[in-house]
């Protein structure tokens, strides 16, 4: 004699087979997923340069303008606004800004001016943010670079007390400030990227990170390990082809796949920006950028 189911226990029956399906089915979702390869890190590409410029930069092709913080801190409100009513029109982005302090306003030595200091840094990082920027490197070597005589160690001092006041500032203003070690001909204070990883570790501020300048790095022979030293830190990148200070356009001009092998180790997805000069803009810019965009997708083979 054949027994009916009772219709409770049959539905029971059903959800559980379902049940069991949708754990079968995630399961094999998880491993299809597990075994795609990890898509390689959108870098891109901007060219750092001055407002004049903002034009040639969208014919070439760049991603992006960085712009010169230092230029659009002094332009007066008016000629401002036609600098954000340009680059709305043009349609040309501007994440990331260099040149941040100039000369005139000291952050080391007997002279500095704390009031002026910030008064500035208020002002242009304000103009900056309304830009839509959220990176500015602070490379700023004659502001920075502290006088024959002037013990060093208070220097340093000086420029950690600046970096933690400037810290929370940029914070209020979605902006990071990515620190540039500079070449000793450029500035005697910050001359490599281990020595920048130092100060932003003594400075303690999430918004205090640092940027690679490339041909910076190269001039000092850093090693390229310190890049994987400073790994998340570092939040921006500026390129050149160390020989002259141009515009890369060929894996054969220079030994770039040490910089790139690393720059994929660290997960870096962050703009990457030329700053270096060409002979004929208007030709070599767009080689460049194709360049840069197979090295930082690792294309680039060994010699």
């Amino acid at each position: 004699m054949i027994r009916a189911v009772p219709r409770e226990q049959r539905r029971n029956d059903v959800r559980l087979k379902l049940a069991i399906g949708c754990v079968c089915v995630a399961a094999l979702c998880g491993v299809c997923l597990a075994s795609t390869p990890k898509e390689l890190p959108d870098v891109r590409i901007g060219l750092c340069g001055t407002i004049s410029q903002i034009d040639d930069a969208k014919a070439a092709g760049f991603d992006y303008m960085e712009l010169r913080v230092s230029e659009v801190a002094a332009l007066s409100d008016a000629d401002f606004d036609q600098l954000q009513t340009k680059l709305k029109t043009v349609g040309l982005p501007v994440p990331d800004a260099y040149l941040f302090v100039p000369g005139n306003i000291k952050l080391t030595g007997p002279t500095i001016d704390k009031d002026q200091q910030m008064t500035y840094v208020r002002m242009s990082l304000d103009r900056m943010a309304k830009l839509g920027t959220r990176t500015v490197v602070l490379g700023s070597g004659p502001a920075r670079a502290y006088p024959d005589g002037f013990p060093k160690e208070q220097a340093y001092d000086q420029f950690k007390d600046f970096c933690k006041r400037l810290g929370p500032e940029a914070r209020s203003r979605n902006i990071t400030i990515a620190i540039e070690p500079l070449r000793p001909e450029e500035s005697n204070l910050i001359n490599s990227l281990a020595e920048g990883l130092t100060l932003i570790k003594d400075v303690n501020d999430p918004n205090i990170q640092l940027n690679l300048d490339y041909y910076q790095f190269e001039m000092v022979k850093e090693d390229p390990g310190d890049i994987l030293l400073a790994g998340d830190h570092i939040r921006h990148v500026h390129m050149a082809n160390p020989k002259g200070r141009v515009f890369p356009l060929r894996k054969t001009e220079y030994d770039y796949k040490p910089l790139f092998d690393n720059l994929a180790k660290i997960g870096y997805d962050r703009e990457m920006s030329i700053e270096g000069t060409a002979t004929d803009f208007a030709k070599l810019a767009p080689t460049s950028i194709a360049f840069l965009r197979m090295a930082v997708e690792h294309k680039l083979p060994g010699k």
